[in-house]
């Protein structure tokens, strides 16, 4: 089963950055610099930014349901982001080296099931979560600090 791994829309977070700082802060978020190549992870290009590049770091509702699994967390998005990336059957780079957890979710945002999945074992761990058919989608989360990573979906060939 193919699968596509998609970053967030970057039209929800364009405006943004022409905010200023106390802008910025009144929406709960802040603008940060990068200071090394690994550690601030991109939620729309997928990708980690590097070092000295501008991103805004702010509160991302990851799974909107109005049920008990509501989930909301620190996201970051770089200022170079210029488009939602989309990684079919393969995994982004930002994964790279990086312990997931991967919660999949019915198509009513309620949790079916979920698995803690180590660097060598992302692809195996999203296709025998995908293969639950009660399984909409998955959303990945970086393990050790608990934020979204992105969001997993069956591939479908029409879209």
């Amino acid at each position: 089963m193919t699968y596509s791994i998609s970053g967030l829309p970057l039209a929800d977070f364009a405006p943004l950055f022409a905010l200023d700082d106390a802008a910025l802060a009144a929406r709960g978020a802040r603008r940060v610099v990068a200071d090394a190549d690994r550690g601030y992870p991109c939620r729309v290009s997928l990708e980690d930014a590097r070092k000295g590049e501008t991103l805004i770091l702010l509160n991302h509702v990851s799974n909107a349901g109005p049920g008990p699994y509501r989930a909301a967390y620190a996201i970051f998005v770089r200022e170079r982001a210029r488009a939602a990336a989309r990684h079919i059957g393969r995994m982004p780079p930002v994964f790279a080296g990086r312990t997931l957890s991967l919660r999949a979710f019915d198509a009513a945002g309620d949790l079916v099931t979920a698995r803690l999945a180590p660097p060598e074992e992302h692809d195996s761990a999203i296709r025998a979560l995908l293969a639950d058919t009660r399984v909409d989608h998955i959303d990945a989360h970086n393990a050790a600090y608990g934020c979204f990573a992105a969001r997993v979906e069956r591939y479908k060939e029409a879209e």
